[in-house]
């Protein structure tokens, strides 16, 4: 098994060493990267049956997106907002970490089966949320779970709510995914 590989994982375990080795590691940006994007075009692939070829392109620019402004936001918040008094971190250390959890989201792909499509996503976003916060809890060297939940939440809400105001701008949805029941 290559080390990416071994490396998304140990980041899907939850693994606490694995984000404390991403986050000492600067050369690990490229693979944390790599696992955003795998990530992103997941969710993309999981949504063709609900939204065709508009809904992976559509859903993995806006994993892509999504992930980009929650990760600027949990910095941003984990850093100025809420910082405890050991809070040091930079933007590399923060983005490595929260790279690989993202991990988890690779099993959005299972979504193609539509009657897996609204449970796989369910349990992918829970389980991406848990790695996030994990994540953001090694980076910024809380000792407070709870600081990183609330920090990983705020962010998460703030970049839904941004989400939300980009696609209406922009039209909405495409046609075929405005079909889709909601979770």
């Amino acid at each position: 098994m290559t080390p990416f590989i071994d490396r998304m994982i140990r980041a899907a375990k939850l693994d606490i060493n694995l984000y404390e080795e991403v986050e000492a590691d600067e050369s690990a940006l490229g693979q944390a990267t790599g696992v955003v994007v795998l990530s992103s075009v997941a969710s993309g692939v999981g949504l063709i049956e609900t939204g065709g070829v508009a809904g992976v392109v559509v859903g993995t620019i806006m994993a892509l997106v999504g992930w980009y402004v929650w990760a600027f936001l949990t910095y941003y918040i984990g850093t100025r907002l809420l910082p405890e008094p050991q809070t040091r971190a930079s933007h590399g250390e923060l983005l490595r970490t929260i790279g690989f959890s993202s991990s988890p989201g690779l099993i959005r792909v299972f979504a193609i089966v539509p009657s897996l499509h609204n449970m796989v996503f369910l349990i992918a976003g829970i389980w991406m949320l848990v790695a996030m916060v994990i994540a953001v809890r090694q980076a910024l060297d809380y000792h407070s779970t709870l600081r990183a939940v609330g920090v990983c939440l705020i962010g998460w809400v703030v970049q839904a709510v941004i989400l939300v105001l980009v696609l209406t701008m922009f039209g909405g949805l495409p046609e075929p995914m405005l079909e889709q029941e909601p979770f």
